[in-house]
């Protein structure tokens, strides 16, 4: 499977044209996500919303574990 991600604008008659190039005779099932860009005003927005939001619970980081010691090999 083969992730390929594109940006593209919409043109003024609200149709997103894609042409790609995959190969001829292949089968292959295609997902398509539509998600609008936050301007930049959007942006700083949606980050002072959320700043400090686990504040009240804030997430903790364990301490990691000990390697396990193992003899070497010969």
């Amino acid at each position: 499977m083969e992730t390929i991600q594109l940006s593209k604008q919409v043109g003024e008659d609200g149709i997103l044209r894609l042409e790609m190039l995959v190969g001829a005779h292949v089968d292959c099932d295609i997902t398509i996500r539509v998600r609008p860009k936050l301007s930049q005003e959007e942006w700083r927005a949606f980050l002072e919303a959320t700043a400090g939001s686990l504040a009240d619970d804030p997430i903790e980081r364990n301490q990691p574990l000990q390697p396990d010691v193992r003899e070497d090999i010969v």
